[in-house]
């Protein structure tokens, strides 16, 4: 199960930095992600993948509101924060995290610190701390 969704992961990124779906080009990509090599992967590793494609569901709809709030609602205060990696992050997984930090509108990640921190750039209405 988790080889398949590395593979998936692996797809994803490969059709978002091409953007073409020709039959050469899933080809290449099947290869691509095939010789990439991987790592061994325990249950617990699974429950985490399980978890975070259930936080991509939710983030999916969280992003167009925030997209919608700052429209309606103008963000320009900035703060720059510091959060904490969750124990035991796979590469893959820190991958994805940052992913769904990044893909809502109001926050982006700007470093990732090899021990275990993300420096997340934040963007709130004015007056909210």
């Amino acid at each position: 199960m988790i080889g398949y969704l590395n593979l998936l992961l692996r797809l994803t990124i490969w059709f978002l930095l091409t953007s073409d779906f020709s039959i050469p080009n899933i080809m290449i990509g099947v290869c691509i992600a095939f010789l990439l090599p991987g790592r061994r992967i325990t249950p617990t590793r699974l429950q985490d993948w399980l978890r975070v494609i259930g936080e991509i569901m939710v983030a999916i709809p969280q992003a167009y509101l925030e997209a919608f709030e700052m429209l309606w609602r103008p963000h320009t205060q900035e703060t720059i924060t510091m959060e904490r990696v969750k124990p035991n992050r796979t590469p893959g997984l820190i991958f994805l995290d940052i992913f769904l930090i990044t893909f809502t509108p109001k926050t982006i990640v700007l470093t990732y610190q090899k021990h275990g921190w993300y420096k997340v750039h934040r963007v709130q209405p004015k007056g909210n701390p």
